[in-house]
């Protein structure tokens, strides 16, 4: 499964990934830019109670005389749950929690949903999208082969999320993305999922409906609610704490009875194994060596205990074998057909129609337009805006 035959001196990175690449010393430039942005990125002492303090006022006053101060997404995952119990319980913020149910949702990660929602007593905005239309869309990105499946239920939240944003007329969102435990990614890995052209281009080409409910996001949309109508701030309050998973984790089951789903974004069971069987099968790909690295960098865990980690199988031999069984019968397959598009050749993400061109020249505009306009606002300067 690992065919790696070099790792970083730093971090728990290999050579498994192409873009990645190693200095004198050995080490990745992974997580050498990892290091150089944490200064910049992850403010865990005085700065960051200011910066937290700056974004809480800056919600309150905004939401002043509204039914919400911001939005916050729920997956029943550890980060957005400490995420929400940080901003609702510690400082109390009014919170609108979106939920997308894409048809994945592992028991845990209901529980942990239902739990926070009714203790947090926060109203919660859930979107379900039609599951045969889901699964239709699936099928499709497995027949295309590419690297991120996950596209068909992350295009769905961006899109749910500004929708939701719009309708409620909210304009700042409280995201669980955070340095601590995901600053190492590699150059260029990946796919983003916010591109819609991409997702209904694979669409039309395998897919077998026409999709009618499902949120696609054109572009004009995307820069009709990012750009124009700036509809949402992005903001990541985990990176103004010293975040630590394993202590948020105990925190939760301590306060609300939080249940544990086993690995990173495992709240997904189409994420589970997506992460745990296609990805290492078809790319040789681990991702836990991103995770255990980030660890790394944010000084909770040693490059020793990363790679024993690493050491042990990503999954047994039963269980892959059962989730596989179980996302084959979900989406309506074989076994061994599913086995098929796993093991078929991978394809670039670039093969198919895409709007990647959009992508770039919004992300040259942003540089450009911070090279210009060094000196932010509070609020830009707590914001990450994808």
């Amino acid at each position: 499964m690992d065919n790696a035959s070099r790792v970083c001196s730093f971090c728990a990175m290999d050579n498994s990934n192409p873009s990645i690449v190693f200095d004198a010393n050995g080490q990745c430039n992974c997580c050498r830019d990892a290091l150089n942005r944490k200064p910049h990125e992850w403010w865990t002492g005085p700065e960051g109670d200011i910066r937290m303090r700056r974004l809480i006022a800056t919600l309150k006053e905004e939401g002043a005389g509204k039914p919400y101060d911001a939005m916050v997404g729920l997956s029943g995952g550890i980060d957005s749950a400490f995420l929400a119990h940080l901003a609702a319980r510690k400082h109390g913020l009014r919170l609108l929690a979106v939920h997308v149910d894409g048809g994945w949702n592992s028991e845990p990660a209901v529980h942990n949903i239902e739990i926070l929602v009714r203790k947090l007593d926060l109203d919660l905005h859930t979107y379900v999208i039609e599951w045969q239309e889901m699964r239709d869309l699936q099928i499709a990105f497995m027949k295309a082969s590419v690297l991120n499946q996950d596209i068909p239920q992350d295009h769905a939240f961006f899109s749910t999320l500004y929708r939701t944003a719009a309708k409620f007329g909210i304009r700042h969102f409280l995201s669980g993305v955070n340095f601590a435990s995901e600053s190492v990614i590699p150059r260029g890995f990946g796919y983003p999922s916010i591109d819609g052209t991409h997702a209904s281009a694979i669409q039309k080409r395998f897919g077998s409906l026409k999709l009618t409910t499902y949120p696609f996001m054109s572009p004009l949309e995307y820069i009709w609610l990012t750009r124009v109508r700036r509809q949402l701030t992005i903001h990541r309050p985990l990176n103004y704490i010293d975040y630590n998973k394993e202590e948020a984790r105990t925190e939760l089951q301590r306060e609300y009875g939080w249940r544990d789903y086993g690995g990173k974004h495992s709240e997904s069971r189409f994420t589970k194994f997506y992460q745990d069987i296609y990805l290492p099968r078809k790319f040789n790909f681990d991702k836990r060596r991103l995770h255990l690295s980030s660890l790394i960098v944010a000084g909770q865990m040693t490059r020793e205990e990363a790679l024993r980690e690493i050491s042990k199988p990503i999954i047994s031999v039963q269980d892959a074998r059962r989730e596989t069984k179980f996302v084959a019968k979900k989406l309506g397959l074989k076994p061994e057909e599913l086995q098929s598009y796993i093991e078929a050749p991978p394809v670039p993400h670039s093969n198919y129609p895409n709007g990647m061109w959009l992508h770039r020249a919004l992300l040259r505009l942003r540089n450009m337009t911070r090279t210009l306009l060094p000196t932010r606002n509070a609020a830009a300067e707590a914001a990450d805006v994808d």
